[in-house]
């Protein structure tokens, strides 16, 4: 069985250098032996201008940039970048005229110019050097901004990144403390009147509420889960509810028995099974909840709709357990542009849908 390889970033950008440098020096050596004549003079030059080129582009794009461009010095990093354009002119200006200089050449070349052009006025090498030196070091510079904003940009997409990972994470676990304390006290009060009245519905209850419990502790610490153990810690978390619901209130749930198990985020749909049995039921009024899902090929689909209590106010309904809100915000962390969440309001049902593209949900 074969293992893919997974090679760190950092070294692919430093044999992206190594390569592209290789390839600068091989190919005008290559070049200037297969159609220059082999003359050495001329590609010792070409190497003095590109390892200054080198120079200006490390200098900058491991130090100027991140200190200074990066830094919002730019007054700096300008001054620092001309002076080192030019002390990088002087440098290769003294190379080619003491060390790789050749008068004797230079003389014969200076002469065939003048026989050519019919002037004797000297060429303006010098001039033109000068200015190719700052036009191929403005380049230069220019590509190793790039690069440095570039790195930049990434580095600070990859911390936001891991923000809202972190943010997701918290919210999770907030919501599952949220879910823990008070549900859990609750479900044993009910547990505990049930003890003397119906005691196999009690050992039934506190069977269900070790289950629902074992899902908040251990499976949902994963960030993953299976949607049939997201259901059946839907089922156990309803029936526990059901405890203390009255007569008066007409529940029905709707959820599918047989599906292709998948993996999803855990406790994604529980805020919004809270939110319904905390402003839904009324202990004097009629009220109700109607909670369904369905699994298609292509999608998963969440509805709850439920009354609204007198005791409910408005503003209140979108503010339960993390908050439907924080809810969308924890969606669109984790399926970008791949969900539609809607949440619609009268003055007596609150309605909360909420569908996902399958695809995404599978991991």
């Amino acid at each position: 069985m074969l293992k893919s390889i997974s090679i760190p970033h950092n070294k692919i950008i430093l044999m992206l250098h190594a390569l592209a440098w290789i390839i600068v020096i091989i190919i005008p050596l290559y070049l200037n032996y297969a159609f220059g004549g082999g003359d050495q003079h001329r590609l010792y030059q070409f190497y003095v201008h590109t390892f200054s080129a080198v120079l200006i582009f490390y200098v900058g794009y491991l130090w100027l940039i991140p200190r200074f461009f990066l830094q919002n010095k730019k007054t700096t990093y300008l001054i620092i970048l001309i002076g080192l354009i030019l002390s990088t002119y002087l440098l290769t200006s003294f190379i080619n005229d003491n060390i790789l200089g050749d008068p004797a050449r230079d003389a014969k070349f200076l002469e065939a110019f003048k026989k050519a052009s019919g002037d004797n006025t000297p060429p303006p090498f010098r001039v033109f050097g000068f200015f190719n030196h700052i036009l191929t070091s403005i380049l230069v510079s220019g590509f190793a901004m790039g690069l440095g904003v570039m790195e930049k940009l990434n580095q600070t997409e990859k911390k936001q990144k891991e923000l809202e990972k972190e943010k997701l994470n918290s919210e999770l676990a907030f919501l599952k403390n949220q879910i823990s304390p008070h549900f859990f006290f609750n479900t044993l009060n009910n547990i505990y009147s049930l003890i003397g009245i119906d005691g196999p519905t009690a050992q039934e209850s506190v069977l269900k509420l070790s289950k629902l419990m074992r899902y908040l502790l251990y499976e949902s610490e994963h960030g993953e889960t299976m949607i049939s153990h997201e259901i059946d810690f839907m089922n156990n978390y309803i029936d526990l509810m059901k405890l203390r619901l009255s007569p008066r209130v007409e529940l029905n749930i709707d959820f599918p028995k047989e599906f292709s198990d998948f993996s999803i985020p855990p406790l994604l749909f529980v805020p919004f099974i809270e939110n319904a049995f905390k402003h839904g039921v009324s202990s004097r009024d009629r009220s109700f909840i109607n909670i369904s899902m369905k699994i298609d090929t292509d999608q998963i689909s969440f509805s709850s709709e439920n009354s609204i209590g007198k005791s409910s106010q408005t503003g209140d309904l979108q503010h339960s357990g993390i908050g439907l809100e924080n809810v969308r915000k924890r969606l669109g962390l984790l399926f970008p542009g791949n969900y539609e969440f809607k949440i619609e309001q009268d003055e007596t049902i609150f309605r909360v849908e909420l569908s996902i593209q399958k695809m995404k949900l599978q991991v």
